[in-house]
């Protein structure tokens, strides 16, 4: 069978390999993927695909559906394509969702003869307030059995946790007055969110080792010789607690009310996008794992990784894995330029290769035997 669908997908590799490059040399920020939404959707309605554009009214999202004719498992395969401000795929976006998108146009073949349903979502933003968070709140993942995606890395990595996450933005509202002359007229919105950084700072000593706390100014002034009468910090509070996280999100939101009060200005914050910890299913992620065993690949112990992923809130409504496929043999960093240029080598094709039959494959096995269905569905119900 892993021979078969190896050979298989011969047929699909010039296309997927040419919009991997594709979306490479196009990079676009999250819930910005045109081109890359209708590159993906062209290259589905060609294979016969069913697309919902713009599910929920996010523009660059989509939903591809393919049925066959017998009953069967409906498989939920999921796409990124959004890259990174000034890096671009950074985090090989471009891959991971030219792979989703292999693996959807394989299995379809064998739900073409075999029967079952093979759903591949496009979710843009996971970059930044992901969209597989809205999918998650508004049922769009109540019609499938699993849901399965593999991300790009530097070996082949069991599924394993993620951390919670929650952004914060603290707008920070002064008064402008003439820096040298009036000084003692202005109220320095900066110095409010300087003082919030440094109350942070203060606060790590006593925070779990668990936590993450980390931030950036948006705005800090328009000139120095103006006091700035508008800052704004953005801030991801993580924890791999969901109880934990509530208590270190109220301490930092408490260091920019500090802040406020010592300079006089007026606080305005707001909650983001809230990434839920990942749920791997274990009777799913063995299975992956004994795959790639026979095809000769060795799986690593999940990484140490204290990332967050919108895959998180996919996991807690449908049983899920989120596992790693190698682009590069090196410990190369996601999230920089040499990982990107990685997503191109004839490495990061074997690595596709490979992944897309196996995950293939673990779909197929969903279809074909009862009892590791049930095995599944019963793991995530304990959880």
């Amino acid at each position: 069978m892993l021979n078969t669908l190896r050979k298989d997908l011969e047929k699909y590799l010039d296309d997927l390999w040419e919009l991997n490059t594709y979306l490479y040399h196009h990079p676009e920020l999250a819930y910005e993927e045109h081109l890359a939404s209708k590159a993906h959707t062209d290259l589905l309605k060609k294979h016969g695909f069913q697309i919902q554009h713009a599910p929920l009214g996010l523009e660059t999202a989509y939903v591809a559906r393919f049925k066959g004719d017998k009953p069967g498992r409906s498989i939920g395969y999921l796409a990124e394509y959004d890259a990174l401000p000034g890096i671009g795929h950074g985090c090989a976006h471009n891959l991971l969702g030219t792979t989703s998108l292999g693996a959807a146009l394989l299995l379809k073949d064998y739900v073409e003869e075999f029967g079952g349903e093979v759903i591949l979502y496009g979710t843009p933003g996971e970059e930044a307030g992901g969209a597989k968070v809205a999918f998650a709140d508004n049922g769009l993942f109540d019609e499938v059995d699993v849901a399965l995606c593999a991300h790009p890395s530097d070996g082949y990595y069991a599924p394993g946790r993620s951390m919670e996450l929650v952004p914060l933005t603290f707008t920070f509202k002064g008064r402008t007055s003439h820096a040298a002359s009036d000084p003692h007229k202005g109220i320095n919105a900066l110095d409010a969110l300087l003082l919030t950084f440094n109350n942070i700072n203060a606060l790590r000593e006593h925070l779990l080792p668990e936590a993450r706390v980390h931030g950036i100014v948006k705005e800090g002034g328009l000139a120095a010789n103006v006091v700035p009468e508008r800052a704004v910090g953005e801030f991801y509070v993580r924890s791999m607690s969901a109880e934990y996280i509530g208590e270190v999100v109220e301490k930092v939101i408490n260091c920019a009310k500090a802040g406020a009060l010592a300079t006089g200005c007026e606080l305005v914050y707001e909650k983001g996008v809230i990434y839920r910890s990942m749920r791997n299913n274990a009777v799913l992620a063995e299975r992956f794992r004994s795959i790639l065993k026979e095809q000769g690949k060795q799986t690593l112990p999940p990484r140490e990784s204290f990332g967050s992923l919108d895959m998180g809130n996919v996991s807690q409504v449908v049983p899920a894995i989120h596992p790693y496929f190698p682009i590069t043999p090196d410990p190369i960093p996601a999230h920089s330029v040499e990982f990107r240029d990685a997503s191109l080598t004839d490495y990061a094709r074997e690595g596709m290769i490979t992944t897309i039959v196996t995950l293939v494959k673990t779909a197929i096995d969903l279809n074909e035997e009862e009892g590791f269905y049930r095995a599944v569905v019963e793991e995530f119900q304990k959880k």
